[in-house]
């Protein structure tokens, strides 16, 4: 057997372009060569990277159906911010729905992170940075 690294995740999703868009203005990160251009063909998967390190993610078109949150085993991204305040309007702006209340409401003000759903419905999360 040979030593496996994780390449990425990748987002199954309607439409590709749309939420990999979300995702990288959320992040302020960047297209990876080649998927800057919407492909007149329609995109069937996009990837955004990480300008200051080697991380990426993919979204790749799907049919399938995201199911609540909560609902069942779901893998989630998270996310850190240095202000929780205004990570949570910048994600709203951008057309996140938020899941849960504030840390402190949530009873949990000593590890602060807050749960959103993205444009098509996956749980990610805001988590401040300490």
């Amino acid at each position: 057997m040979t030593t496996r690294h994780l390449r990425q995740p990748t987002v199954d999703c309607a439409d590709p372009r749309e939420l990999a868009e979300f995702y990288r203005r959320l992040l302020r990160w960047e297209w990876a060569p080649g998927h800057e251009e919407p492909d007149p063909e329609g995109d069937e998967y996009l990837l955004i990277v990480d300008p200051e390190r080697p991380v990426r993610i993919g979204f790749q078109r799907s049919d399938a159906v995201v199911p609540p949150w909560r609902a069942g085993a779901i893998v989630h991204l998270d996310l850190e911010v240095t202000d929780l305040v205004v990570g949570h309007e910048e994600a709203v702006r951008l057309g996140a729905r938020p899941l849960t209340g504030t840390p402190e409401e949530e009873g949990h003000p000593e590890d602060p992170f807050r749960v959103y759903a993205d444009p098509s419905g996956h749980p990610f999360c805001l988590c401040l940075d300490r």
